[in-house]
């Protein structure tokens, strides 16, 4: 089976063939953004420094460190994703305003994302946990920060990324949410077992 690999400008056509559970890769551009850039775009109404139309988001804390001999020019040291549910209030609203294609982060997002993902052709991805040294070596170059008067882990990042991933898909353009069928699937088996030890089990009184 091929890698399944894509490329900014992502095109709804490349999203449209992915379903939940489906592993991916990037190529291109990956840009930090979570809590206090979805803040400023969609409580302060200012505008992104960052075009994100066609490009995937992290939502991550990166560290990096600046060049010797080079003021400005950065490297990544680590980059981890950050749980994506606390950007949900704001995401959906996010993706209809930017254009973003790819959304990656730490666990699942909710319904109003999925809905996002549905409505405007986006999708979300998890990168695994604890692999944060592999993240940082998958960017090939830091060309930009934007906003770093928020501090390091909250600036925008604009990276550019040479097969990034694995990535699993867990929200897809039909809205099909991995996270929630996941659940649901876990809390029947959950209530059959828990039944069955119940009767087996005699409770101080």
């Amino acid at each position: 089976m091929s890698k399944k690999i894509l490329t900014t400008p992502i095109q709804n056509e490349e999203l449209e063939s992915l379903a939940i559970g489906d592993i991916i890769y990037l190529n291109g551009y990956l840009v930090s953004s979570r809590d206090d850039v979805h803040q400023r775009l969609i409580k302060q109404h200012k505008q992104l420094p960052v075009d994100l139309a066609g490009k995937a988001i992290f939502h991550a804390g990166p560290i990096m460190q600046e060049i010797a001999g080079q003021p400005g020019r950065y490297r990544v040291i680590s980059i981890g994703p950050t749980t994506s549910m606390r950007m949900e209030k704001y995401e959906k609203e996010f993706i209809a305003q930017t254009g973003l294609k790819l959304m990656v982060g730490k666990g699942g997002m909710g319904q109003d994302t999925a809905a996002g993902c549905r409505e405007y052709k986006a999708i979300h991805a998890v990168f695994p946990g604890g692999c944060a040294v592999l993240a940082a070596n998958s960017v090939e170059e830091v060309e930009a920060v934007e906003w770093l008067d928020l501090g390091m882990p909250e600036a925008m990042w604009v990276m550019r990324v040479k097969e990034f991933g694995p990535l699993i898909v867990s929200i897809d353009t039909r809205g099909n949410n991995l996270f929630e069928n996941n659940k649901k699937a876990f809390n029947l088996k959950k209530e059959a077992i828990v039944e069955e030890i119940c009767r087996h089990v005699d409770y101080l009184e």
